[in-house]
């Protein structure tokens, strides 16, 4: 299976993609870990992703492509991959459409988490993570059984992400509607769109993209 997960910041992508490599043994891309190991290994890719992005400039689509597809063309995406992070823009999914159809490749699905707004700044607002062993908690929803204490390793040093604050994440929403939201049009006049409520349960939100890959 091809995937790509569509949602705003904190809808939960990262938490659904782990549940369906797991369960399905395909294998979640990030953009953004593809671009560090792509700097890290010294690669001709890399190192023009790397003077691009310490002149402070967004790493152009082309390069973002290349990456991609010599990614997916690894052993480990044999069985599929699920794109995280990318495409962005509408531009973005087109070079990408392009990309997999010279290699033979096609998206099975894409499928959109539906979240609304003000429940994501209170979401995403709330989060902080231990220090030691990175595990997840929010001040609303997940709180340590033990306050000040971490459920997995007990570690009593916790941070929270200086942009996880509610002026930053309306920020990143507002982007967020502007540039990625028309993806969902585009991939509707394609049959690949699905939609689950990200506002549920994430068993049930689970639950419900794990009964969409078995209609595929």
């Amino acid at each position: 299976m091809k995937l790509i997960l569509l949602g705003p910041p904190g809808a939960g992508k990262g938490t659904q993609a782990i549940s369906i490599q797991e369960k399905y043994g395909i294998i979640q891309l990030s953009t953004g870990d593809m671009l560090r190991v792509a700097v890290s290994s010294g690669s001709d890719l890399g190192k023009r992703a790397k003077t691009i992005m310490e002149a402070g400039d967004l790493v152009p689509d082309e390069i973002m492509i290349s990456m991609i597809k010599d990614r997916i063309s690894e052993d480990d995406c044999k069985n599929g991959f699920i794109l995280d992070g990318f495409p962005r823009t509408t531009a973005q999914a087109q070079a990408l459409d392009v990309m997999l159809a010279e290699i033979g490749k096609s998206l099975d699905a894409v499928i959109e988490i539906k979240v609304v707004d003000d429940a994501l700044v209170e979401r995403i607002s709330g989060r902080f993570t231990c220090g030691k062993c990175g595990e997840g908690y929010n001040k609303k929803f997940k709180v340590p059984a033990v306050e000040g204490v971490c459920d997995k390793c007990g570690s009593r040093e916790f941070s929270q992400r200086k942009d996880d604050n509610a002026e930053t994440v309306a920020a990143r929403l507002k982007s967020y509607h502007a540039m990625t939201a028309p993806l969902v049009p585009y991939y509707k006049d394609k049959g690949l769109h699905k939609d689950v409520d990200g506002m549920l349960e994430i068993s049930q939100v689970t639950k419900d993209i794990d009964a969409i890959l078995r209609s595929l």
